[in-house]
Order: structure tokens, then sequence, then C-alpha cells
């Protein structure tokens, strides 16, 4: 899959086109591709193209620069996450961006690789995991960092980690917020595999364009029947994330993880 741009439409995402596949890549690498409303509207917009298209049968996704996606932007999405009244809407935000983006990479008729080209958190590990298969390079890592900041996991990942590695691990993962080497995310069975950094990007395109080459229809019926025996509540459990995740916006212990985040210090957590 080469790099040849295709659509330079998109503030925020690249994509780049080849017979029967697509990369998209997150483009703001100077936030290690951070979620922002920009990034949000794009992404969606580029997935639901590529699902309607019938010339696409395989899409890969990835991230540009150094990181894959270091999760919500922290600096400048909780002032644009404000209601008109000042209050933190986390909820607007995850059933109006997160949602919609997550539910199109698991309902799209063709197969979804993600290749994690480094840091994966919070909601950007949730992105990564909503793939088919996810592939990472050797120095790349993992983590529900949401407690780091006082937060729940959210964007889908209360139900695709624990669907991949089982309830010690998602439970370990989530409730200590620590990071996991892609080494150890293979061995868990949170990813599929893993190549040496500069191997990466080539083994991620001919994994894709292997894909785009098989039987699409296939595909789409593999992810059908893992869809309704994994995620059938899915709708449910986003619905269930983005509640709890709002009783937890503007506590005093989120307040606190956030300024400690953008101030680079030890959070002091209050239990409040």
């Amino acid at each position: 899959m080469g790099d040849k741009q295709a659509d330079q439409g998109y503030g925020t995402v690249n994509v780049y086109r080849a017979p029967g596949a697509v990369k998209i890549e997150l483009n703001r690498p100077d936030r290690l591709n951070a979620w922002s409303k920009e990034l949000s509207s794009d992404l969606l917009t580029v997935l639901r193209e590529v699902a309607a298209d019938d010339e696409v049968r395989a899409v890969m996704l990835t991230g540009a620069g150094r990181a894959f996606c270091s999760g919500a932007d922290l600096k400048d999405g909780v002032d644009a996450a404000r209601d008109t009244n000042g209050h933190i809407d986390t909820k607007s935000t995850l059933v109006t961006w997160y949602h919609p983006i997550v539910t199109a990479i698991r309902e799209m008729p063709k197969p979804v690789v993600t290749a994690v080209n480094g840091p994966a958190a919070g909601a950007g590990l949730s992105l990564a995991l909503a793939g088919d298969l996810v592939v990472a390079k050797e120095s790349a890592y993992f983590s529900l960092a949401f407690v780091n900041i006082g937060l729940v996991p959210d964007g889908g990942s209360s139900l695709f980690v624990p669907s991949r590695v089982g309830m010690a691990r998602a439970s370990e993962m989530s409730m200590l917020g620590e990071r996991v080497s892609a080494a150890q995310a293979l061995d868990w069975g949170l990813i599929n595999r893993v190549f040496a950094d500069e191997e990466l990007r080539p083994q991620a395109a001919a994994l894709a364009a292997r894909l785009a080459a098989g039987p699409t229809r296939s595909y789409a019926g593999t992810k059908r029947q893992l869809n309704s025996w994994l995620y059938a509540r899915m709708p449910e459990q986003l619905e269930l994330e983005a509640r709890i995740q709002q009783e937890m916006a503007g506590s005093a212990d989120m307040i606190e993880g956030v300024s400690a985040f953008v101030e680079k210090r030890p959070a002091r957590f209050s239990g409040r």
C-alpha cells in the first residue's frame, strides 16, 4: 500500500488509496494524534465513506508521527466539552463522536487493520481495539490511562479489552492504568502481531493488501458472527460508559487528575 495521497480534503486525517485498500492516517502528530472535535469529525466522515465504497475491500488505520493516538486532547478538550452552564459534558462528546466511530469500524462490512505505530492510550486504545486485526511495532505500548485522571474506560474499551484478555487483565489495565508493552499485549492476546519498528509499515500494508485480495463477503459474514457473539450489547455498554463517565466528569478527582496531567506532576486524589 503506497503513500500516494488520494484526498487532501481533511485537516486532521490523511487518506491513501491502493487497489482495493485504503490507509487512514490520524494526522495530529504534534499532539500525538490526540482526539479533538475536528479529528473526530474527519475520521467519522472518512470511515463512513470507505464503508460505503464498494471499491474498498480492506482498511488500515494508523497514526502519523510517533504515536497512534494518545487519547482525548485534555489541554483543549476539557474546555471544549463544557456546556452553556460551564459544566463538563463528556456524555455528549462520547455519543456524538466516539460511539459512531467505533460502531462504524465494528459494523463496516470489510476488515479493518489497526497498525499501532506508537502509544495507544485511553480512547486511543479503544480506537485501536475496535479493529478486526491489531498489529503494533515493538516500541509501541497500550494503556487504559483513564484512571490516572479520575475517569473510567470509555469509547468501547470496557467491552473490547475484557473480550480480548479476560476479567483479571482487564481489571489490572483499567484500575492500575499501567503501560502494557507490545510484547506483553501480544502475550496476553490483546493484539495479533508485533513487528520490528521499521517493519510495521510494510508488514501492515502487506496484511491490508492480503485482505483486500481476499473474500470480502466472507470477512463481512465473519464480522457479523463475532459481533453477534461478543458485542451484541455494544450499544447498551457504550451508553453505560457514557453515563458513568458523566458521573465522573467534574468530580474533585477528575479535576485534580487533569490538572496534574497538564502541569506534569503527580496527582493527589481525595476520593471525591
